[in-house]
């Protein structure tokens, strides 16, 4: 085999999604194009970097004939981020809004600088405001001659039907835990046991798993979390358990965020010139407030991302519960504490962690959803998740 049939292509990184990749190819080489493309998928399975690695394939030079190769300048700089035909939009926020959609329809009006094709790839197309959503619909159905839109959304039901009926679909799935192991055996050198470790815990997210592969302070955080529902056995350890998880994702959070709006606010000071001057012009002023109030939507959201993520690392915890409680094979995803899962099957029902996994999700949509405040949504949590009495360890 030679060097380049063995170089990475740009649809290695798509871990799990044989059909996809085949779906994307075809259309590349030019069976099955479409001037609008809609990704959809779980969490970590991939959607927006199945959308890059698409259009490095659209911009390939080695397309029609052997779209993706991955090694080409074309390829390289797609997924670089520097191509300039290539649009990559995401958000840290609550909401895509219409002004940011505006200047894009405009941007896709014009001909591509390049010979191929201008594509624009909109992460987070769920959290498009009805305006924006407005806005984009009369691009996609009127689409410019050589542009490619291409959404990000976890599901169809997310995207309205009046845009989702002008793209073409593609549906990803969540890789299997033997997958994501191989792929981070193969891509990060990561030993065979702590890959399949991470593989079980991440449940099929690609990007938590290379986290936990790589990173053992965020093995040690996860651990902290799977291991609280057998300390749930007082009203005050569920009391703890709830103000660690809110402390320990709001410092994750802020440590997440907290370089990135220095670094914001030194450009800001930069381009207005406070730093040269000495002085703050005018317009100084309402750009820095501007500025403050996008950095504090975004510390919302990534604070609420990382309690997201403790609550479906405790959900795991309860359907492993249920599966070993139900005889179900293969391993668990928690296998390293079974004997904290064998002590819940003993001391509680399938039903009653069923019951626990809805208190859970329920938690959840009062913090994503009714904007209550996670501390109070995690100590109710918490107190409905404590063991039965007479159930101590």
């Amino acid at each position: 085999m030679t060097a380049v049939q063995q170089a990475p292509t740009v649809w290695d990184g798509l871990v799990g999604q044989r059909a996809a990749i085949k779906a994307l190819r075809a259309a590349a080489s030019g069976h099955g194009m479409s001037h609008a493309w809609l990704f959809t998928g779980p969490p970590g399975s991939g959607r927006s970097n199945a959308a890059m690695a698409f259009a490095a394939a659209l911009q390939c030079d080695r397309a029609p004939a052997e779209p993706g190769c991955g090694q080409c300048h074309a390829c390289r700089t797609v997924l670089g981020g520097t191509h300039a035909d290539v649009k990559r939009i995401s958000t840290s926020g609550l909401s895509l809004g219409v002004r940011l959609v505006r200047d894009l329809v405009r941007s896709a009006s014009l001909s591509p600088v390049g010979q191929r094709w201008q594509v624009i790839v909109v992460e987070d197309a769920d959290r498009l405001t009805e305006q924006a959503v407005n806005a984009l619909l009369k691009a996609i159905e009127e689409p410019a001659e050589r542009t490619v839109w291409m959404l990000c959304a976890p599901t169809v039901e997310d995207v309205l039907p009046t845009v989702r009926s002008r793209c073409r679909l593609v549906t990803l799935s969540t890789p299997s835990p033997r997958d994501v192991a191989g792929f981070l055996v193969a891509r990060d050198g990561v030993p065979e046991a702590l890959a399949a470790s991470a593989a079980r815990a991440s449940q099929g997210h690609i990007g938590r798993a290379r986290a936990l592969a790589r990173d053992p302070e965020t093995r040690k955080r996860r651990n902290e979390v799977v291991a609280m529902p057998a300390k749930l056995t007082s009203l005050g350890a569920c009391m703890r358990c709830a103000a660690r998880i809110a402390e320990v994702s709001k410092e994750e959070a802020e440590a997440l965020t907290g370089d990135l709006d220095a670094r914001e606010k030194v450009d800001l000071d930069a381009a207005y010139g406070v730093v040269e001057r000495g002085r703050r012009p005018r317009e100084y002023a309402p750009a820095l407030a501007e500025l403050l109030k996008e950095q504090k939507t975004r510390a919302k959201r990534r604070h609420l991302d990382v309690v997201d993520r403790a609550l479906m690392d405790l959900v795991s915890v309860y359907r492993d519960a249920v599966a070993l409680a139900s005889g179900a094979t293969g391993e668990l995803v928690n296998e390293e504490i079974r004997a904290d899962i064998e002590w819940l099957v003993e001391t509680s029902s399938p039903e009653l962690n069923l019951q626990r996994i809805g208190w859970i999700f329920e938690a959840r949509e009062q913090m994503l959803e009714f904007n209550v405040p996670p501390a109070l949504a995690l100590e109710s949590m918490m107190v409905s998740l404590r063991a039965p009495d007479g159930a101590g360890r």
